[in-house]
């Protein structure tokens, strides 16, 4: 049986484990869309704490796309899987890395408008996705937050595969996982409901999150 029924309520349970820094004055949670963004907003809601997304894009192999040949983050963040990359011609790669920069300066502009990031320097950063399968994605947004100098960085996931967890571990503050499988085949099997997340949900959640009173 699948531990979650959708990312929501993965998303309440996540809360509930990370309730000691509820209240904290400076306190932020970041979603990597589309599918950590319901996590991370019921994260957000139960901490009291302001919300916002964290662009990041896989870098799939050109002829097998989801094969991870590595990941770009929001400030041209890369993080590369040498033993992939070492084995393409380069103008192949700039290829795909013309196409997901353009991809992230759409969602960009889809999900915040013309509206600034929020100020991540000397923050408690709480990061926040669905799941963690090889945590490439995940490294590539640790990267790019630790580039901003938070004061603490979590980051926080429902499952995670035991690669993952080992990887992202190394590089966090904290590390929160409800689950971590050494027998993991993808985050979707965690999940009773895992339909694809879409650029209007992500925007529905961000702007409820920034209704006042929305957050207590």
């Amino acid at each position: 049986m699948s531990p979650f029924l959708h990312r929501r309520a993965a998303g309440q349970a996540l809360a509930r484990a990370l309730r000691h820094y509820r209240g904290r004055p400076d306190l932020l949670v970041l979603g990597l869309p589309r599918g950590g963004v319901p996590v991370a907003f019921e994260v957000a809601k139960d901490l009291g704490a302001p919300l916002d997304v964290l662009l990041v894009r896989k870098l799939g192999h050109p002829h097998h796309e989801e094969l991870a040949m590595g990941a770009i983050a929001s400030g041209d963040i890369l993080v590369w899987n040498p033993e992939i990359r070492g084995r393409l011609e380069q103008e192949r790669i700039e290829a795909v890395l013309r196409r997901e920069r353009a991809e992230l300066e759409r969602r960009e502009h889809a999900y915040r408008g013309d509206a600034p990031p929020l100020a991540l320097a000397g923050a408690t950063v709480l990061l926040v996705d669905d799941g963690l399968a090889t945590g490439a994605t995940m490294e590539a947004a640790v990267r790019a937050v630790k580039s901003r100098r938070p004061a603490r960085l979590v980051v926080a996931v429902p499952v995670s595969s035991t690669e993952a967890a080992a990887r992202i571990r190394a590089l966090a503050d904290e590390f929160v996982a409800l689950l971590v499988s050494p027998a993991f085949g993808s985050v979707g099997q965690y999940y009773l409901d895992f339909g694809q997340t879409e650029d209007q949900e992500v925007r529905d959640l961000l702007a409820e999150a920034a209704k006042p009173g929305t957050l207590p």
